[in-house]
């Protein structure tokens, strides 16, 4: 799977779960600001995620992007 598409799904997993953890954890009348606390808070370790991952993914070596086509040969 591309490690993109993993990624994002990972984010969106993070996301759910945080969601309904915090709806589960929230005393039960919701008010609007609940709402706005629990997306921020779910938000924020998306964000996280994504941080982590980007700053551990490896660089690449200088000149070797993968994007350049081979050279030709005679």
């Amino acid at each position: 799977m591309n490690r993109s598409v993993t990624l994002a799904l990972g984010m969106v997993v993070i996301f759910g779960l945080t969601v309904a953890v915090l709806l589960a954890v929230m005393p039960a009348p919701h008010k609007s600001t609940d709402y706005l606390v629990i997306g921020a808070v779910g938000t924020l370790l998306c964000l996280l995620l994504l941080f982590v991952v980007l700053v551990n993914t490896p660089k690449p070596p200088a000149g070797k992007t993968g994007s350049e086509p081979p050279a030709p040969t005679t």
